[in-house]
C-alpha cells in the first residue's frame, strides 16, 4: 500500500494538463508516443454532470454557477498501476486516454510520456495563455492624472 503522505503535486499537475487539453489531443499524442497497454476497467467511462461553484469577485460567498458535463473512468494496468480520468465533455475515448497516461506515468514509461505528451500539452497551453494575455494587453488603457499649474 502506498504511503498516505506521498506528494501528489506532480500527479495533480499532469491530470490538470490533460483535463484542459482539446478534444482528441491526449489520445493522439499517446498513440504517437507508445503502444497502449492492456488494462481492465475499474470503472468504465461514464458521462454525468457536476455542479460548478464560483465566488463573486473571487472574495464573496460561494454560489452554484451551473452544471457542466464530465466523463470519468478508472482502469488498472496488468502491472497493477491505477489510472483515473475526469474530463469535461462527453468523450469516452479521451477519458480512456487520460486514464491510460495517468497509469503509465507511474511506470518506467513516465519519462517518455512526460516528453511526448505532457510537455507538448504544457507548451501548447502556455502559448494559448500568452496569446490571450497579449490580446488583452493590446486593449489596455493607461490613465494618468495631469497636475494643473494653478495649485
Amino acid at each position: 500500500m502506498k504511503d498516505i503522505s506521498e506528494d501528489h503535486k506532480p500527479r495533480q499537475h499532469w491530470l490538470g494538463l490533460m483535463a484542459k487539453a482539446p478534444t482528441g489531443r491526449v489520445a493522439g499524442l499517446l498513440d504517437k508516443a507508445v503502444t497502449r497497454p492492456a488494462f481492465t476497467w475499474l470503472r468504465a467511462p461514464e458521462v454525468g454532470s457536476t455542479m460548478v461553484r464560483a465566488r463573486a469577485g473571487a472574495t464573496g460567498g460561494p454560489f452554484n454557477l451551473g452544471e457542466v458535463t464530465v466523463t470519468r473512468c478508472a482502469l488498472t494496468l496488468a502491472t497493477g498501476e491505477v489510472g483515473y480520468a475526469y474530463i469535461q465533455g462527453r468523450s469516452k475515448t479521451d477519458a480512456e486516454a487520460v486514464a491510460v497516461v495517468d497509469a503509465l506515468m507511474q511506470t518506467t514509461a513516465a519519462p517518455t510520456l512526460q516528453t511526448a505528451v505532457l510537455d507538448v500539452l504544457e507548451t501548447e497551453q502556455n502559448a494559448k495563455r500568452a496569446a490571450r494575455a497579449a490580446k488583452a494587453a493590446a486593449t489596455k488603457v493607461d490613465f494618468f492624472t495631469m497636475v494643473r499649474g494653478e495649485d
